[in-house]
């Protein structure tokens, strides 16, 4: 294996009898955004799944900072420093917005650490900070729940944050706002591995990019590189899916 920060080996996992990924492997370095592109059903989601510890792996490795995390429970990867933002926003809707992100700080005992982390999360989402007694589930569906899934997943201070479909469902002009976002935390020095099915957007804002079909990688390399053959992005993209 390598030595990013993140490094997958060989993975292969799904649900029971039925294999998604086949014998995978990408690596992410500290600091970096890197993107996983495909199209649905390519199994993009069960490798994030798969990393955070949601899907068992049933072969290869896992490692975070050198360290192998496929045998870990969700929690304990969470603990090692890893956050996941789960497509389709999953807040809670019935509790306030400050409520959901002290659940992102959930294992956090210190009242003045929590502070600091609801101030920088508030620095990031001002909107979060003047709405924070208002009901997550009266948030506007795409931009506000968005936001606070982000916000949320922030508050564990993670080392390296997974986007699941960050853009899915966004009118533009929210998508732009969550583009805005991802730049501010790489710039931040946060690293980023992020899940898209929009192309363009996701290779304008990461340093390398993966492209999936089929539960395996079918072309990689760097983000501005890949950007510039797009003829054969869209290939691999396309090929097996049609």
């Amino acid at each position: 294996m390598g030595d990013g920060m993140l490094e997958v080996a060989d993975l292969v996992s799904g649900y029971g009898p039925v294999r998604v990924l086949h014998g995978l492997s990408i690596s992410v370095d500290q600091g970096a955004t890197v993107a996983v592109l495909g199209p649905n059903g390519a199994g993009k989601s069960t490798l994030l799944k798969t990393i955070i510890g949601l899907i068992p792996s049933q072969t290869g490795e896992i490692k975070f900072e050198g360290r192998p995390i496929e045998k870990l429970p969700p929690e304990a990867v969470l603990e090692q420093g890893i956050a996941l933002v789960p497509e389709g926003r999953r807040v809670f809707a019935r509790l306030t917005v400050l409520e959901n992100l002290r659940m992102g700080a959930y294992r956090e005992r210190e009242a003045t650490v929590i502070q600091q982390r609801l101030d920088y999360v508030y620095h990031l989402f001002p909107r979060l900070d003047e709405r924070n007694r208002q009901l997550a589930g009266t948030l506007s569906g795409g931009g506000g729940q968005q936001q606070l899934a982000i916000a949320r997943a922030l508050m564990s201070r993670p080392k390296m944050l997974l986007l699941d479909e960050p853009s899915l469902g966004l009118a533009p002009v929210i998508v732009d706002v969550v583009i805005d976002l991802i730049k501010n935390l790489k710039s931040d020095g946060l690293t980023i591995l992020l899940v898209e099915q929009n192309i363009h957007q996701a290779l304008a804002i990461s340093d390398r990019a993966y492209v999936m079909a089929n539960g395996s990688i079918r072309l990689d390399g760097d983000a501005a590189e890949l950007r510039a053959t797009g003829l054969d992005l869209e290939r691999a993209y396309l090929g097996d899916s049609e």
